[in-house]
């Protein structure tokens, strides 16, 4: 299942540059219904993901059915995922790569933000998809719980104010 846990990393990590909200410890949640969590992937500077929406699951008691019909889910969504992530970072390496002295800078600029805007588009798509046909996975009860998990996920992560991490 490791080896999982590495596809599926890689998979979410290209959600991760779309929100905060992305995670990388799915796989352990479709593996193991209530052992405990390890510790999220270490963040680059400034980033803060909480190991995401996806390690609720582990606090679900999914049956051995339902993980192995979550692995299958992200098992094939992997290739898209993998697909647009890489697109996305080419297509930044492209803005990175020009200097502004460069007399073409504006123009990439705007080809790279639209671009971007494409790939996020439809990366959002993507993952919306896998969320849908997880959640048909789940009982009613345990959609419920997962919902009221995401929703305190989301005010832990903005805090009483509403901004990010409560600052």
């Amino acid at each position: 299942m490791k080896s999982i846990r590495h596809l599926l990393t890689a998979t979410l990590s290209a959600a991760a540059l779309l929100t905060a909200a992305a995670g990388a410890s799915f796989a352990s949640a479709a593996d193991t219904a209530t052992a405990t969590q390890p510790p999220p992937q270490p963040s680059p500077p400034g980033r803060h993901h909480h190991g995401g929406p996806w390690h609720l699951l582990g606090k679900l008691d999914l049956n051995a059915a339902q993980k192995q019909q979550i692995k299958e889910i992200m098992t094939a969504a992997h290739p898209q995922m993998q697909s647009l992530h890489e697109q996305m970072q080419a297509n930044s390496l492209k803005l990175r790569q020009t200097q502004p002295t460069d007399p073409n800078y504006a123009s990439i600029a705007s080809q790279v933000s639209q671009t971007h805007g494409s790939l996020a588009a439809q990366m959002m798509t993507q993952r919306a998809d896998v969320r849908a046909q997880v959640f048909k996975v789940l009982t009613p009860a345990q959609q419920a719980q997962l919902t009221t998990l995401e929703a305190e996920m989301q005010t832990h992560k903005h805090g009483a104010w509403g901004g990010p991490g409560g600052e």
